[in-house]
């Protein structure tokens, strides 16, 4: 008899606000840079370095801090994250110097690490299976609210006061996150003879730099690295190369060769890669159209680019809910599917109905993206060994930044590409929208290409389980 017991309450709140506070630690820094090369008197290049610390520390880490539940126990390490995240926030908040800000920020990268890799693997462990899609989705929303609210949060702090009063702000957060999870989340007793010897050292090295190369590779050049982003992303796959090599070998390995060639986590991981690239790609080449091609100001590019994340916010606990009542498979394909159509609609209803054609096709198209992650997420950790939790949920948060790492950088570099003159203020304004559509072409057909997958895996798998009977 299925366990139809409702989700406790008190934890799906604890882990909703821990994901809150993680993903505003990524979007409320986004609008205190201009202050901060006034306050610093620093250029645009150092300044980058406050999001940057903080993205690149997130995607080193997410996956051995997820080991690390694993072993430890995920409500003990998520309690050491929130306590390491309001250090790292008053150490960022008190800074002198845009070096120390820095430093801080990586620290803080690394509690957020932890937020959002545990968050989804405590969800799995309290949450009853018939309610896990609803969880996922909840934790969804809270993500994409974090998004919405960051940069309006920021600006107001910068209007009453100064910006540190944004990682005071993120201090608090924290600490009632801290709170209430010790109050709902009682850590498990520690597994006997656990020690710091189970983890993989050198392959945890070995991918930090796999993938703080590609992390620096995909920034644009905007990291001020003197190294040429071809000869970085070389690095990040020999390094990638060299960590499959160590993973064969170690006893305890941080990532089990097995585990990506298992065909539900591998292909998951695939689809969460393909699909934060296209989403990231509405963020990086959408403003160049609204802004040379629907010669919209800063203020309304602002408020139609927040339709997304304002339409996600309110969209993920449906999906979830949609993704218990139908199944994450099926709604994982028609996520999927949706997000084909959607991009098409971007591609080409803009150019014809201007701004009212943009917001439409957003409209049409975030659903799709929380379907997908909702399902998505449900179909990898429904099933996973209370061992292998963390690792898992780590390595699904991975592969979701590198896929908006990767978009940031080919989908942008597509656009110009297609643009031909490489600087859009120049280009006349038909140029743009040419190059705005064939860009979001591109994305449907790498979606298109993602649909394939989860239709072949499908069916794949169904033709396993006939064989089995």
């Amino acid at each position: 008899m299925p366990d139809t017991t409702p989700p406790p309450f008190s934890i799906l709140i604890t882990l909703a606000v821990a994901t809150l506070t993680a993903s505003l630690g990524i979007s409320v820094a986004s609008v205190l840079l201009p202050t901060l090369t006034r306050s610093f008197s620093a250029t645009i290049s150092d300044v980058q370095w406050v999001v940057l610390a903080y993205l690149m520390s997130v995607t080193i880490s997410i996956v051995s801090v997820g080991r690390l539940g694993d072993l430890f126990g995920h409500p003990r390490v998520l309690h050491c994250g929130l306590i390491l995240f309001i250090a790292a926030s008053i150490l960022s908040a008190r800074a002198p110097t845009l070096d120390v800000l820095v430093a801080g920020r990586a620290l803080q990268g690394l509690g957020g690490a932890i937020l959002i890799a545990l968050s989804m693997s405590i969800a799995r462990e309290f949450v009853p299976t018939e309610k896990l899609g609803t969880a996922m989705g909840l934790l969804g929303t809270t993500s994409a609210a974090g998004t919405a609210l960051g940069p309006s949060l920021g600006g107001l702090l910068l209007t009453w006061g100064d910006w540190r009063m944004a990682f005071w702000l993120l201090a608090v957060f924290a600490a009632v996150t801290l709170v209430l999870s010790m109050i709902a989340i009682t850590p498990p007793p520690r597994r006997p003879n656990t020690s710091f010897r189970e983890l993989d050292i050198a392959g945890t090295l070995v991918l930090g730099g796999a993938l703080a190369a590609y992390a620096l590779a995909t920034s644009g050049g905007t990291s001020g690295i003197p190294v040429p982003p071809g000869m970085l992303m070389i690095a990040a796959f020999a390094a990638t190369a060299l960590f499959a090599v160590v993973e064969t070998r170690a006893a305890s390995p941080l990532v089990p060769m097995a585990l990506l060639q298992d065909r539900t986590t591998g292909t998951g991981f695939a689809m969460n890669w393909a699909i934060g690239t296209v989403m990231m790609s509405t963020l990086v080449v959408g403003p160049f159209f609204l802004a040379f091609s629907l010669g919209l100001n800063d203020a309304l590019i602002g408020l139609v680019m927040a339709v997304g994340p304002v339409v996600a916010a309110l969209s993920g606990v449906p999906a979830g809910r949609l993704t218990d009542r139908l199944g994450a498979r099926r709604v994982m394909v028609i996520g999927l599917a949706q997000t084909v159509l959607g991009l098409l609609c971007l591609a080409f209803l803009p150019r014809y109905f201007g701004v009212g054609g943009y917001v439409a096709a957003l409209i049409a198209l975030t659903p799709a993206f929380q379907l997908f992650l909702a399902a998505n997420n449900t179909a990898v950790m429904i099933n996973a060994p209370k061992e292998q939790r963390g690792r898992l949920s780590g390595l699904l948060g991975l592969s979701r930044n590198l896929g908006l790492m990767t978009g940031a950088s080919a989908m942008s570099s597509l656009f110009v590409a297609l643009l031909g003159t490489g600087d859009a203020v120049l280009a006349p304004a038909a140029d743009v929208a040419y190059a705005f559509s064939m860009t979001f072409a591109a994305a449907a057909v790498l979606a298109l290409m993602t649909f394939g997958l989860a239709l072949y895996s499908q069916v794949h798998r169904s033709a396993e389980a006939s064989n089995r009977i």
